[in-house]
């Protein structure tokens, strides 16, 4: 979860311990994963869980961070609007995203997310002035 000392950088993107199991069975059964965050058509904004590598990236894309040490991609103009805020992939019982990959357990991952503290906005406000976030 989000590091309590405000001098330190949030992390953008987190996973709560269900998410994680459903992450390390996907794991298990495909090899590493990637996830991506697109907004688009489709599944709208549920986090997709692909074989890493197999979801093409492009220059609309950021790389927001890793959860369960895999990457997690979301799209610039989502980035743009949840950029104030901490993602939290959390797993619901249903069926999610046609093709993403939890879709046969029956389960499906979900965003959830939280509003940063002014000292952690700060935070990623003055690391990105030193790193800026650019498409990938």
């Amino acid at each position: 979860m989000t590091r309590s000392e405000p001098d330190q950088i949030p992390d953008r993107v987190t996973a709560t311990d269900a998410a994680i199991a459903l992450i390390d069975k996907l794991k298990s059964l495909h090899g590493p994963v990637m996830f991506h965050q697109s907004g688009g058509c489709c599944d709208g904004s549920a986090p997709m869980c692909f074989p890493d590598g197999e979801f093409k990236t492009g220059d609309q894309d950021v790389l927001l961070g890793t959860i369960d040490g895999c990457p997690f991609y979301i799209g610039r103009a989502q980035f743009e609007y949840w950029r104030h805020t901490q993602l939290i992939i959390d797993v619901v019982e249903g069926r999610g995203g046609m093709f993403s990959l939890e879709g046969p357990e029956g389960k499906r991952f979900l965003t959830r997310s939280r509003v940063f503290s002014d000292a952690e906005w700060q935070a990623l406000k003055t690391a990105e002035e030193k790193d800026p976030i650019d498409p990938i």
